[in-house]
């Protein structure tokens, strides 16, 4: 039954049995740090908690049946804060008493970006896994670096692609192209839009050489959806630009950049900036679209502005129809996947070689960057 895309009204319809959308980390169940009502699996903790993506990070390992036994943070606010979400879990005196506890398999860590790699490198070589928030390396040197302990210890080094892992409108889009909803999928565009907050942003944040450029940070998500909807395991970069067009008090930070990307099983455009408005209800309006053979995909990751109220919402058009879901509900398996590898020594939630290679096109991408430089 063909449906119109602009059939609001079915659409509205729809919605009212919508719950409301729910932004990435931030929406989901908050954990105590214990897991109660299931198998503790594994003993993890946490090290340097500069970006609150830390929280989310910590809910999905636990809901994967993880306890978290541990932190430490240099910041006494930073620690303070964590404390009081996780009030029954040990403050260390220094991340050299986690590392060497031998009864903790994994950390997890939100440090700052020029920080991650150095840390993610003791971490294995004190025999632990490693799960980092993105981007979790900043510079083809320090990827070297990783990718030689990795192989030499075997431990994991696995980067947060949250934008994926625990956005459920797109963990939905993944069983659809696997199900052939859409056919042969041809091109992915990713859409990366963040508000800036400059007010609540530490000083690092506006320096590139701590954070890495905007498209080595928000852009590595897009690179992961790229590779993981196009099935490349290969790709190049064909062209790619950056640089602050709006922002001339903070000489050495990034507010836009894109990127076309030819990979072996598809294309991909990329787009990532800070120019999200106050009037917007959401930290970002961030948009996903898979084409395919037979049809193509859409979806709304935290807000729908012209649409039904939340987000987590997916559009599917394929030879038939047009069709709404709401993904609110959709389940999301990274952290007991993740848990499994963790003590199975297998790749179910994320590859190496994925993860390792969603963060060498960024980086790439990032050094090859033509600058832009507008005079407005």
């Amino acid at each position: 039954m063909g449906t119109s895309f602009f059939d609001r009204r079915r659409f509205l319809t729809q919605s009212s049995k919508a719950a409301a959308g729910l932004a990435l980390f931030s929406s989901l169940p908050r954990q105590t740090g214990a897991v109660t009502g299931r198998q503790v699996r594994i003993r993890f903790s946490v090290i340097n908690i500069n970006h609150s993506h830390i929280y989310g990070m910590v809910d999905a390992v636990t809901r994967g049946g993880g306890e978290l036994v541990s932190f430490y943070a240099k910041e006494p606010d930073l620690a303070s804060s964590f404390a009081k979400r996780y009030p029954q879990v040990k403050a260390a005196r220094d991340q050299k008493e986690i590392l060497e506890d031998h009864t903790i398999q994994l950390i997890l860590s939100s440090g700052i970006p020029v920080e991650r790699a150095p840390l993610g490198i003791e971490v294995m070589r004190h025999g632990k896994d490693y799960l980092v928030d993105k981007p979790g390396i900043i510079t083809l040197k320090q990827l070297e670096e990783v990718r030689r302990v990795q192989r030499e210890t075997k431990k994991m080094y696995t980067i947060m692609y949250s934008e994926r892992l625990e956005n459920r409108a797109t963990v939905k889009a993944g069983k659809l192209v696997k199900a052939g909803a859409i056919g042969n999928v041809i091109q992915t565009i990713g859409m990366g839009p963040h508000r800036m907050g400059a007010s609540s942003r530490p000083q690092w944040f506006f320096d590139k050489k701590y954070y890495g450029g905007i498209i080595t940070d928000i852009g590595s998500h897009q690179f992961d959806q790229f590779l993981f909807f196009t099935g490349s395991t290969k790709a190049e970069i064909v062209a790619s630009q950056s640089g602050n067009v709006h922002h001339p008090q903070y000489p050495e930070f990034e507010d836009f950049g894109d990127v076309m990307l030819k990979g072996n099983n598809g294309t991909g455009y990329i787009r990532v900036d800070w120019f999200t408005p106050g009037g917007l209800d959401s930290w970002g309006d961030g948009r996903l679209t898979i084409l395919g053979t037979d049809g193509y995909i859409e979806i709304r990751k935290n807000i729908d502005i012209a649409g039904p109220a939340g987000g987590n919402h997916l559009y599917l058009v394929d030879q038939k129809e047009t069709r709404f879901m709401d993904c609110s509900k959709e389940p999301l398996p990274f952290g007991e996947l993740f848990v499994n590898d963790v003590v199975n020594r297998t790749d179910t939630a994320m590859t190496q070689e994925h993860c390792f290679l969603a963060t060498e096109l960024a980086l790439k991408a990032q050094k090859m960057a033509k600058p832009l430089d507008y005079k407005k």
